[in-house]
């Protein structure tokens, strides 16, 4: 008896059946595009994005550049929406109101174990193509840090994350409408 790697013949149904799945296979492709913008580009071209001064009476130097340029990379990363300096079919300003930090925990000895910072900024959106969807709200954005750590070494780090969930829900709250 000879033994060896022989293929068998598929039945022509057979044939025909693998064909055909690999036919929908490569037909059927999903392509699905997501930047979490739904903007009517028809009737939008334009944002003006306005520096947003610090307000807040605790400050740290960095965090008004860090907020401003997160902002307005947001919005150039995610639409194509062309930033100008007035006149713009959608704009956005405000301020930032407060940036604080407060015990967020207490040990069992009594002593503050964890400490949460936040950032809290004021937003007035205009949106001159729709009124309907103009706001002005606040937003806030909380980081908490343990205690034993200094805030001089977490604050840059915080801040960053912080930064880019305000910016994140500001986007959300302009742009994305879901």
């Amino acid at each position: 008896m000879k033994t060896g790697n022989k293929l068998k013949a598929l039945h022509p149904l057979s044939w025909g059946m693998t064909a055909l799945c690999l036919l929908l296979l490569a037909a059927c492709s999903v392509s699905y595009k997501f930047n979490g913008a739904s903007i009517d580009y028809n009737k939008v071209h334009t944002i003006q994005i306005a520096d947003f001064p610090i307000r807040a009476t605790y400050v740290w130097g960095p965090m008004g550049p860090m907020f401003n340029n997160q902002l307005k990379d947001v919005f150039a990363n995610h639409t194509r929406l062309q930033q100008v300096k007035r006149n713009g079919d959608m704009k956005i300003e405000g301020e930032i109101t407060q940036y604080q930090q407060r015990n967020k925990s207490v040990s069992s000895e009594g002593y503050s174990a964890q400490t949460e910072l936040s950032i809290t900024v004021n937003v007035r959106f205009t949106n001159n193509t729709n009124h309907n969807e103009d706001f002005e709200r606040q937003f806030t954005a909380t980081s908490s840090y343990e205690t034993t750590q200094s805030l001089n070494s977490v604050q840059e780090e915080l801040v960053t994350q912080m930064v880019k969930d305000l910016t994140d829900q500001i986007f959300n709250a302009t742009v994305a409408n879901w």
